[in-house]
């Protein structure tokens, strides 16, 4: 019999409905039921969605299902004791993210019911899942200094279940041969080089426009490559918002200045609408950039280097796991600095391609196909009804 899984997405971001349409699509043996909220009015959205659920949703919900599969922005204690239904079947909760290792923003600060919320439903769920290992560690730690400010400490029932976890990473679009997007790479990059008289390499920055992707670093890196006259195109793309942080403005001077001063042609700038398009631009690039503050699994990274980009990433958060040293730059306090490291690496690379050396991507075999699936696959039978 067809295992029926219920999966709830409470704010449901990017990265999160990414991972609960790949499920769907490579895991079509289950019949699944999804709902989702959208990603917006953060803490509203936390605290309410299982009272918006239970009084919207509620026939949908009560239905027969054998498993509930919830992201941690699920209220899912709550939930429960509102559709007791939903309490008669195993559920697992899978955070994306955690808000302790989440730097601070205007609509976080001084709120700790964002971080509460999530731990009540982990002493409800039968399964506690995390995209990273960085993520699981960040948040146990986070826990543990939580508990020591609280009047009462938390309970060590909360610590089992988390220390139990799993690591279950969010599974990719299984990729094109890569041996096939190298040859169209390079064939694509070096008609491009004969167009502008330069071999400039291809770096593309593929994030959020948000303040914890690291805005700052990455105006400092783009001013050193101008200042250093390196030939470099940068790609400055992602998903926009009603607030844009600051700096955005400054690179986008900055990266014409470049242009101007070194005849290489624009690189695109702002939001990619159409997907090809934006596969495109991937596969065209050589390395993809992170100046991230926090990353809990890197999709956009790891997107890239499916495409066949190599990576340069700050050596910390979830990169270290997945991305080799030698494409990962070292962070420090001093912006200045860290920006100095990077561009050094970036400068590395280009003396590498113009010796004619290829830039390998990392291998990421690990994050689709069976290797990511078998998992997930493995969890649904051993805990659904």
């Amino acid at each position: 019999m067809t295992k029926r899984i219920l999966l709830l997405s409470a704010y449901d971001a990017a990265s999160h409905k990414y991972w609960r349409q790949q499920l769907q699509q490579q895991l079509p043996e289950f019949n699944w039921t999804q709902l989702a909220l959208p990603a917006r009015h953060f803490n509203w959205r936390i605290r309410s969605n299982a009272m918006q659920w239970a009084s919207q949703e509620y026939e949908r919900l009560t239905q027969s299902h054998d498993l509930l599969l919830a992201t941690s922005m699920v209220d899912l204690a709550t939930l429960r004791g509102l559709i007791p239904d939903l309490a008669q079947i195993p559920s697992v909760l899978y955070f994306h993210e955690n808000q302790f290792a989440y730097p601070a923003g205007q609509q976080r600060k001084e709120n700790v019911e964002p971080r509460l919320v999530p731990l009540y439903s982990v002493m409800c769920a039968e399964q506690v899942a995390f995209n990273s290992a960085f993520n699981r560690s960040s948040c146990i730690e986070g826990a543990l200094a939580l508990s020591k400010r609280l009047p009462e400490a938390l309970p060590t029932r909360l610590f089992e279940k988390l220390e139990a976890s799993l690591v279950l990473p969010v599974p990719l679009v299984p990729p094109p041969e890569l041996s096939a997007i190298h040859h169209q790479h390079e064939n694509i990059a070096s008609a491009g080089e004969s167009a502008i008289g330069t071999a400039a390499l291809e770096v593309v920055w593929n994030h959020r426009w948000e303040y914890d992707k690291g805005i700052g670093l990455l105006a400092e890196i783009v001013a050193l490559v101008q200042t250093r006259g390196l030939p470099v195109r940068f790609h400055i793309v992602g998903q926009q918002f009603r607030d844009k942080p600051q700096g955005f403005s400054a690179i986008e001077v900055s990266l014409a200045q470049i242009s101007e001063q070194s005849g290489i042609a624009r690189g695109a700038f702002g939001y990619v609408k159409d997907r090809e398009d934006y596969q495109r631009l991937l596969k065209n690039a050589h390395v993809v950039l992170s100046t991230a503050d926090h990353d809990f699994q890197g999709l956009a990274v790891q997107e890239a280097c499916l495409a066949g980009c190599q990576a340069l990433v700050p050596d910390a958060l979830v990169y270290p796991e997945y991305i080799p040293t030698h494409q990962r730059f070292a962070v420090y306090e001093d912006v200045q600095k860290t920006a100095i490291g990077a561009v050094d690496i970036l400068a590395a690379k280009i003396k590498q391609r113009q010796s004619g050396e290829p830039l390998p991507p990392p291998n990421l075999s690990a994050f689709w196909g069976e290797p990511a699936l078998a998992p997930y696959r493995d969890l649904i039978k051993r805990l659904s009804l």
